[in-house]
């Protein structure tokens, strides 16, 4: 367990084993975070569903609060995530679309009914829906028609997607007229909000018609399936031709506006009668509830009734009703104080485990992975799961063969819970953590300062992949275009070994290279076409054209600062915003390479635990064989002063909270830090100003509270042209 002492600023910078774990687990977690925010958004391909998404930013939430000096303005906590894709035009939303802060159990639902209830100072009404495991959608209707549809997307852009909308059979082209409030169902422009799904029904439909179409391909892929309904309504919507979007048989529930008001309506119960009246399918699985009894009462109703409904459901959203007291509660940065989402409890089920295997990740650590009998946990089939460490395997104390209980975390991510005592075979052993790599065969040796077991070879083939991956990333080099498949095919014809291979590749090695697809290929000549047909399916090649792109993201990538080569160099530990700091405080990487441990902790930040493991990887005779192939290549190993501004607001901490016109919050942050500034994400005494923007939330409070400076977005103008804090009355 990590020590969460928050309170303690000394006790998250002094290197201590908890504070160095907590560090590692949450790097990791941001890094997973953005590399699924990219799979999901920017390339239409997710590999897991919005319930594991919500479970991997949950535990990050969990760690930084837990330690507030690790917060980061890149952490995805700190915005509303998102991308937008190329495929579709971008749009602007009429209102920020934000997302929901959840209850993982009723206990911490009972918080935010307590919480809301004594800011309010009243006893309230909700209004409870089930939460639909859908995509967002937002429906512009002018004059009463439907113009334009656009996803969720960042929260303040999406993609339109209009022309696949008009294929969803219960999306209305024309607004009805409103009985009861019927003076704004015409007006000039109106967003209506709700949730894009598939019906189960369709969901097993779908599936089983690509598994017949896969069947009579004769070249025996798999077929790809869709792993659950909700990755099948996005993949649906985004779909470039509409008529596919229109036989996928996707429906919709509609359940808010950007802004309410426009209706007439006094609460959300109200607003929903309204949207049912002008034609939209609201779900009719909703309560108005006048306690809070009767508010868990319906969520407790949901979870023994999920599995019953026609569609998927994860969890219940409840709204304080009164559109008046939603205003009151008002907004943090990410999510609404008028509003939570309670996620369901796991689904637990039982199955026999086969065997434990043991992964090798970039990083050398061994990870023991459960493989146990398929089972169907929480809507799809799970076969696998991670056990993390020996000490969780010893913990849980799980053997080969026993039945063991498994679910899935967040309602997704599969855990093994436990094992059934009295069903355990008399001849399952302890299981073992392998002395040897068992990708490579070296020795394995655990680390002084964690619970790891770690293979320290940098020959590894294991981790040779992960480390090729992890610096061509979009916060390392960024070097656009050269995915796994690609990196995986360079690796096996022998041209890249270790990241400085990547820049002695030629046009002509790249176009050579296969992508991993077959395309089918038209032969020519009568006597061919008899033989095998009009067509053939061939490897597909990268080709020239996108050869010479990637060689051209290769050499750009060469021009990257030298904390992105630092973080890119997978040293253990060191992420991305380590990098920066020692980027800051050693000025080249030979500087780094003879600095002393006391040097590298005299840096905020860095702890001893951070500073051995760096001192470890310039011990090591491959890695400054790497570096010296790396400054051969023409890469930046030393820190560019030649712009640098004058470091006049050294010491000085700022945070900031609300929204900036300007400027986004990282934009600022790096403006300030180009003067010295460190940045924070937590307001405690020794933070030196806080920057409030609009609909700035409880770190004003806190602020206030500590009497801590605050300071406009017209100081922070004057700031950041001149560097210096004007004076405040």
């Amino acid at each position: 367990m990590f020590n969460t002492d928050a309170d303690s600023e000394t006790s998250t910078t002094n290197g201590s084993g908890d504070c160095a774990a907590a560090a590692q687990r949450a790097q990791i977690l941001r890094d997973e975070i953005d590399r699924h925010s990219y799979l999901y958004y920017a390339l239409d391909e997710p590999v897991i569903s919005d319930a594991a998404f919500d479970s991997l930013m949950q535990e990050l939430r969990d760690l930084e609060r837990a330690f507030p000096n690790l917060i980061v303005p890149e952490s995805p906590t700190q915005r509303v995530g998102g991308y937008i894709g190329a495929t579709f035009e971008s749009v602007e939303h009429a209102e920020k679309m934000y997302s929901l802060d959840n209850a993982m159990d009723l206990a911490e639902l009972d918080a935010w009914l307590k919480r809301t209830r004594q800011t309010i100072g009243q006893p309230l009404t909700y209004t409870c829906e089930l939460k639909i495991d859908g995509t967002s959608i937002a429906l512009t209707y002018e004059d009463g028609l439907l113009a334009r549809a656009a996803t969720r997307g960042s929260g303040i852009t999406g993609e339109d997607v209009t022309a696949n909308v008009r294929t969803i059979r219960d999306v209305p082209l024309r607004l009805r007229q409103s009985v009861s409030h019927d003076d704004a169902t015409y007006r000039e422009r109106i967003e209506i909000r709700g949730e894009v799904y598939m019906p189960k029904s369709s969901f097993d439909r779908l599936n089983a018609q690509i598994e017949m179409e896969s069947a009579k391909k004769a070249d025996g892929s798999q077929p790809r399936l869709f792993a659950n309904p909700r990755n099948a309504a996005s993949g649906s919507l985004r779909q470039k031709d509409p008529r596919i979007t229109a036989s996928r048989d996707l429906a919709t529930f509609m359940y808010a506006l950007a802004n309410p008001s426009d209706t007439g309506t006094a609460g959300q119960w109200q607003l929903l009668e309204w949207l049912r009246q002008v034609g939209f399918h609201v779900n009719p699985n909703i309560a108005y509830c006048s306690t809070e009894q009767e508010v868990r009462t319906f969520c407790e109703q949901a979870i023994s009734t999920r599995n019953d409904l026609p569609y998927d459901i994860d969890g219940v959203v409840v709204k304080v009703d009164s559109f008046a007291l939603q205003r009151q509660l008002g907004y943090t940065a990410k999510a609404p104080r008028w509003a939570i989402a309670y996620k369901f409890p796991p689904e637990e089920k039982t199955s026999v485990l086969r065997s434990i295997v043991v992964q090798v990740g970039r990083t050398g650590v061994l990870t023991p992975v459960a493989e146990f009998d398929p089972v169907l946990v929480a809507g799809s089939t799970v076969a696998r799961a991670t056990l993390h460490n020996l000490d969780e395997v010893r913990r849980k104390d799980v053997r080969v063969g026993d039945t063991v209980v498994v679910r899935k975390a967040g309602d997704v991510i599969p855990e093994i819970v436990g094992h059934i005592e009295a069903l355990r075979p008399l001849d399952a052993d302890e299981w073992q953590m392998p002395k040897k790599c068992p990708s490579c065969g070296s020795v394995v040796f655990k680390d002084f300062d964690s619970v790891a077991y770690r293979c320290v070879s940098a020959e590894c083939p294991a981790q040779r992949l992960e480390r090729l991956e992890h610096w061509v990333s979009r916060s390392a080099m960024d070097i656009d275009g050269l995915g796994p498949r690609i990196i995986e095919n360079l690796v096996e014809a022998g041209l890249v070994r270790d990241v400085a291979d990547f820049y002695a590749l030629t046009i002509e090695q790249l176009s050579s290279l296969e992508t991993g697809q077959l395309k089918y290929a038209r032969q020519m000549g009568p006597q061919r076409r008899e033989e095998i047909g009009d067509y053939e399916q061939v490897p597909e090649l990268v080709g020239d054209l996108v050869a010479s792109k990637l060689y051209d993201q290769i050499q750009v990538s060469k021009r990257q600062p030298y904390s992105r080569v630092l973080f890119g160099l997978g040293i253990r530990n060191v992420g991305k915003t380590v990098a920066e700091l020692i980027a800051n405080n050693f000025s080249s990487i030979d500087d780094l390479r003879q600095a002393s441990e006391e040097q590298l902790t005299s840096v905020e930040g860095v702890g001893p635990v951070i500073a051995r493991t760096i001192i470890e990887f310039f011990q090591t005779s491959d890695n400054i064989e790497l570096i010296e192939e790396l400054r051969q290549a023409g890469l930046q190993l030393e820190q560019d002063n030649s712009g640098r501004k004058p470091q006049t607001l050294a010491g000085l901490t700022f945070v900031l909270t609300g929204t900036l016109e300007k400027y986004s919050r990282d934009q600022a942050e790096a403006l300030l830090k180009q003067y010295g500034a460190r940045a924070s994400g937590s307001v405690s005494a020794k933070t030196s100003y806080v920057v409030a923007g609009d609909n700035a939330g409880s770190k004003l409070t806190k602020a206030r509270e500590l009497g801590v400076p605050t300071l406009d977005e017209v100081q922070l103008d004057a700031i950041i042209a001149s560097g210096e804090v004007p004076q405040i009355s």
